[in-house]
């Protein structure tokens, strides 16, 4: 009976364990909202303001339609944040972000966007 008792109070504490993994994890998807999403929409409108030409005239639709679908899930805001360099790893491991990110990563891998190098060519052509 007692052996009960011991692995009825371990899973118990195990329960309790994942539960607050999942509200820390919860909250770093609150944080990517309410923190990053506004730098990362700040950016990308600054960015597209910036590159307004005759081939891409980016109007305020388009800004709004990017915006958008830059910051419908926080796995691709965080991916936007990353990859334009408004957060980098050494600020996620500082606050303890690095494994949140690795494991929101994974579960929304469906959601996450390929950056292209075409951008990075464009920046060097419109340099030179």
């Amino acid at each position: 009976m007692e052996l009960f008792a011991i692995a009825a109070a371990v899973l118990i504490l195990w329960m309790c364990w994942q539960l607050y993994r999942a509200r820390r994890f919860n909250q770093f998807k609150a944080m990517v909202q309410r923190e990053l999403k506004p730098k990362v929409v700040e950016h990308l409108t600054a960015k597209l303001q910036n590159e307004r030409s005759n081939a891409t005239p980016n109007t305020d639709a388009h800004i709004a339609a990017s915006q958008y679908f830059y910051t419908q899930f926080p796995a691709r805001t965080l991916q936007a944040a990353i990859e334009w360099e408004i957060v980098d790893e050494a600020w996620l491991k500082e606050h303890g972000y690095i494994r949140f990110c690795q494991h929101l990563f994974f579960v929304d891998r469906d959601k996450l966007i390929e950056f292209s190098s075409q951008d990075d060519q464009l920046e060097e052509a419109e340099s030179t």
